[in-house]
């Protein structure tokens, strides 16, 4: 699945919802959309393709504020799994820590629960590749070199940032 079907579908994970508030969370100003944003569309797009995998169920309406009627969304058994796998999974590449580690805390934490161990998980991750960009960094020269210095470096960082996470009493 997408980041995109993901984020959707972590949003639901966390209670009942519909697809307007879902977009309202991934709005640049949202709650999730501060660091993983969703233009309405591309949310609404996103919500029919999990009702199609059977991730999410499609549940009664309400009527809506100054608008249609909207439908009410909730996660299914499958759905549930299927996030909660997301959510325990560290990313590869520290490029994407901005943007997928972020929205997985985010929904972590908006969910209550723990985020120590996604931070382990992507701290032994992240403490492996940096070993391998060591290696790389022996061999590498000119603009390569400072290419592979910017990914040690940024690795390192977030290391320490998972530190902190690490080190937040429980």
């Amino acid at each position: 699945m997408s980041p995109a079907a993901y984020a959707v579908l972590g949003a639901i994970a966390q209670g009942p919802t519909h697809g307007f508030a879902i977009a309202r969370r991934l709005q640049p100003t949202g709650d999730l959309g501060r660091v993983w944003s969703l233009t309405r569309p591309l949310v609404y797009r996103e919500l029919a393709r999990l009702i199609e995998r059977d991730l999410v169920r499609e549940r009664a309406g309400e009527p809506g504020d100054r608008g249609p009627r909207r439908t009410i969304v909730d996660i299914t058994a499958a759905g549930q799994v299927e996030t909660e796998r997301w959510l325990a999974e560290p990313v590869e590449r520290v490029r994407d820590f901005r943007s997928m580690f972020l929205l997985k805390l985010a929904l972590i934490d908006g969910a209550g629960a723990d985020p120590r161990p996604l931070a382990r998980a992507q701290r032994t991750r992240f403490t492996e590749r940096v070993a391998q960009i060591e290696q790389e960094l022996e061999q590498s020269v000119g603009f390569d070199r400072r290419v592979v210095v910017w990914r040690l470096l940024s690795t390192r960082v977030a290391i320490d940032f998972l530190d902190t996470i690490l080190d937040e009493p429980a």
